[in-house]
Protein backbone atom coordinates (compact mmCIF):
# COMPACT_ATOMS: atom_id res chain seq x y z
CA UNK A 1 0.00 0.00 0.00
CA UNK A 2 2.76 2.45 0.90
CA UNK A 3 4.62 1.76 -2.35
CA UNK A 4 1.42 2.57 -4.25
CA UNK A 5 1.10 5.88 -2.37
CA UNK A 6 4.70 6.76 -3.20
CA UNK A 7 4.10 5.86 -6.83
CA UNK A 8 1.09 8.21 -6.94
CA UNK A 9 2.98 11.01 -5.22
CA UNK A 10 5.92 11.06 -7.63
CA UNK A 11 3.98 11.90 -10.83
CA UNK A 12 2.09 14.62 -8.98
CA UNK A 13 5.33 16.09 -7.68
CA UNK A 14 6.84 15.95 -11.18
CA UNK A 15 3.71 17.61 -12.56
CA UNK A 16 3.96 20.39 -9.97
CA UNK A 17 7.67 20.86 -10.65
CA UNK A 18 6.99 21.11 -14.38
CA UNK A 19 4.24 23.68 -13.77
CA UNK A 20 6.51 25.64 -11.42
CA UNK A 21 9.21 25.77 -14.12
CA UNK A 22 6.65 26.97 -16.69
CA UNK A 23 5.36 29.69 -14.37
CA UNK A 24 8.83 30.94 -13.50
CA UNK A 25 10.37 30.79 -16.97
CA UNK A 26 7.58 31.60 -19.39
CA UNK A 27 6.19 35.13 -18.88
CA UNK A 28 3.46 34.37 -21.42
CA UNK A 29 2.24 31.10 -19.89
CA UNK A 30 -1.52 31.32 -19.55
CA UNK A 31 -2.79 29.93 -16.28
CA UNK A 32 -5.35 27.16 -16.72
CA UNK A 33 -7.02 26.60 -13.35
CA UNK A 34 -7.60 27.78 -9.82
CA UNK A 35 -4.87 25.40 -8.68
CA UNK A 36 -2.38 27.02 -11.06
CA UNK A 37 -3.43 30.47 -9.80
CA UNK A 38 -2.70 29.39 -6.22
CA UNK A 39 0.70 27.96 -7.19
CA UNK A 40 1.58 31.12 -9.13
CA UNK A 41 0.57 33.25 -6.13
CA UNK A 42 2.75 31.10 -3.85
CA UNK A 43 5.67 31.66 -6.23
CA UNK A 44 5.19 35.42 -5.88
CA UNK A 45 3.82 36.06 -9.35
CA UNK A 46 1.75 39.24 -9.25
CA UNK A 47 0.16 41.53 -11.78
CA UNK A 48 -0.12 45.22 -11.02
CA UNK A 49 -3.65 45.99 -12.19
CA UNK A 50 -2.76 49.63 -12.87
CA UNK A 51 0.40 48.90 -14.89
CA UNK A 52 -0.46 45.55 -16.51
CA UNK A 53 0.14 44.96 -20.20
CA UNK A 54 -2.17 43.00 -22.49
CA UNK A 55 0.20 40.02 -22.10
CA UNK A 56 -0.01 40.30 -18.30
CA UNK A 57 -3.83 40.20 -18.37
CA UNK A 58 -3.82 37.29 -20.83
CA UNK A 59 -1.95 35.14 -18.31
CA UNK A 60 -5.18 35.02 -16.29
CA UNK A 61 -7.65 32.29 -17.18
CA UNK A 62 -10.97 33.39 -18.62
CA UNK A 63 -9.92 36.82 -19.92
CA UNK A 64 -10.15 37.47 -23.64
CA UNK A 65 -7.81 39.60 -25.71
CA UNK A 66 -10.59 42.19 -26.01
CA UNK A 67 -11.01 42.37 -22.24
CA UNK A 68 -7.24 42.63 -21.75
CA UNK A 69 -6.98 45.45 -24.28
CA UNK A 70 -9.92 47.24 -22.69
CA UNK A 71 -8.29 47.11 -19.23
CA UNK A 72 -4.99 48.41 -20.61
CA UNK A 73 -6.70 51.24 -22.50
CA UNK A 74 -8.68 52.24 -19.39
CA UNK A 75 -5.54 52.21 -17.28
CA UNK A 76 -3.58 54.28 -19.81
CA UNK A 77 -6.42 56.81 -20.00
CA UNK A 78 -6.11 57.40 -16.25
CA UNK A 79 -8.70 55.02 -14.80
CA UNK A 80 -7.44 53.66 -11.47
CA UNK A 81 -8.29 50.15 -10.31
CA UNK A 82 -8.41 49.88 -6.51
CA UNK A 83 -9.89 46.39 -6.09
CA UNK A 84 -11.22 43.34 -7.92
CA UNK A 85 -14.68 44.95 -7.94
CA UNK A 86 -13.27 47.77 -10.12
CA UNK A 87 -11.97 45.25 -12.66
CA UNK A 88 -15.34 43.45 -12.66
CA UNK A 89 -17.20 46.74 -13.20
CA UNK A 90 -14.84 47.77 -16.01
CA UNK A 91 -15.49 44.47 -17.80
CA UNK A 92 -19.21 44.31 -16.92
CA UNK A 93 -18.66 40.94 -15.27
CA UNK A 94 -19.94 39.56 -11.97
CA UNK A 95 -17.26 40.00 -9.31
CA UNK A 96 -17.61 36.33 -8.30
CA UNK A 97 -16.28 35.32 -11.72
CA UNK A 98 -13.07 37.32 -11.17
CA UNK A 99 -12.64 36.62 -7.43
CA UNK A 100 -10.40 33.54 -8.08
CA UNK A 101 -7.90 35.85 -9.86
CA UNK A 102 -7.50 38.12 -6.84
CA UNK A 103 -4.41 36.37 -5.33
CA UNK A 104 -2.40 37.38 -8.42
CA UNK A 105 -3.49 41.00 -8.58
CA UNK A 106 -1.90 43.97 -6.87
CA UNK A 107 -3.82 47.22 -6.70
CA UNK A 108 -1.22 49.94 -6.36
CA UNK A 109 -2.11 53.60 -6.55
CA UNK A 110 0.01 55.86 -8.74
CA UNK A 111 -0.37 59.62 -8.77
CA UNK A 112 -0.18 61.46 -12.09
CA UNK A 113 3.43 62.55 -11.52
CA UNK A 114 4.67 59.01 -10.91
CA UNK A 115 2.77 57.75 -13.96
CA UNK A 116 4.81 60.10 -16.14
CA UNK A 117 8.00 58.50 -14.83
CA UNK A 118 6.75 54.91 -15.21
CA UNK A 119 6.18 55.07 -18.95
CA UNK A 120 9.78 53.91 -19.55
CA UNK A 121 9.89 51.09 -17.01
CA UNK A 122 11.18 47.75 -18.22
CA UNK A 123 10.25 44.42 -16.68
CA UNK A 124 13.43 42.32 -16.54
CA UNK A 125 11.24 39.21 -16.27
CA UNK A 126 9.79 39.71 -19.75
CA UNK A 127 12.18 42.04 -21.59
CA UNK A 128 14.40 40.89 -24.42
CA UNK A 129 18.14 41.60 -24.52
CA UNK A 130 17.43 44.39 -27.02
CA UNK A 131 14.81 46.03 -24.77
CA UNK A 132 17.10 45.86 -21.75
CA UNK A 133 20.05 47.28 -23.70
CA UNK A 134 17.95 50.38 -24.49
CA UNK A 135 17.38 51.00 -20.77
CA UNK A 136 19.57 53.66 -19.17
CA UNK A 137 22.54 52.21 -17.22
CA UNK A 138 22.20 48.75 -18.86
CA UNK A 139 24.82 47.93 -21.46
CA UNK A 140 24.66 44.94 -23.80
CA UNK A 141 26.68 42.63 -21.56
CA UNK A 142 24.45 43.34 -18.53
CA UNK A 143 21.32 42.91 -20.68
CA UNK A 144 22.59 39.49 -21.79
CA UNK A 145 23.41 38.53 -18.20
CA UNK A 146 19.90 39.54 -17.06
CA UNK A 147 18.23 37.31 -19.67
CA UNK A 148 20.65 34.39 -19.20
CA UNK A 149 20.18 34.47 -15.41
CA UNK A 150 16.39 34.67 -15.79
CA UNK A 151 16.36 31.67 -18.14
CA UNK A 152 18.62 29.66 -15.84
CA UNK A 153 17.10 30.53 -12.45
CA UNK A 154 13.58 31.85 -13.11
CA UNK A 155 11.91 35.22 -12.65
CA UNK A 156 13.41 37.90 -10.44
CA UNK A 157 11.22 38.28 -7.37
CA UNK A 158 12.07 41.94 -6.78
CA UNK A 159 14.86 44.51 -7.00
CA UNK A 160 16.85 42.95 -4.14
CA UNK A 161 16.71 39.51 -5.79
CA UNK A 162 17.78 41.12 -9.08
CA UNK A 163 20.76 42.80 -7.36
CA UNK A 164 21.85 39.67 -5.54
CA UNK A 165 21.60 37.28 -8.49
CA UNK A 166 23.48 39.62 -10.84
CA UNK A 167 25.92 40.74 -8.12
CA UNK A 168 25.29 44.43 -8.84
CA UNK A 169 26.64 47.19 -6.64
CA UNK A 170 24.40 49.39 -4.53
CA UNK A 171 25.32 52.32 -6.77
CA UNK A 172 24.22 50.43 -9.90
CA UNK A 173 20.88 49.46 -8.30
CA UNK A 174 20.34 53.04 -7.11
CA UNK A 175 20.50 54.12 -10.77
CA UNK A 176 18.58 51.17 -12.25
CA UNK A 177 15.68 51.12 -9.78
CA UNK A 178 14.00 54.03 -11.56
CA UNK A 179 13.85 52.13 -14.84
CA UNK A 180 12.80 48.63 -13.76
CA UNK A 181 9.51 47.14 -12.61
CA UNK A 182 8.94 43.60 -11.40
Amino acid sequence: MQANMMHNWLPLNFKLQKLRAKLLNDPYYRLQSGEEIQIAAQLGIRIDANQATVDDWLRLPGLSIHQARSLVELSRSGVKFYCIEDIAAALSLPVQRLKPLEPLLNFIYYDNESLVHTTHLVNPNTATVEMLAQTPFIDLSLAQAVVENRLADGFYRNLADFQQRLQLSAEAIAQLMYFLRF
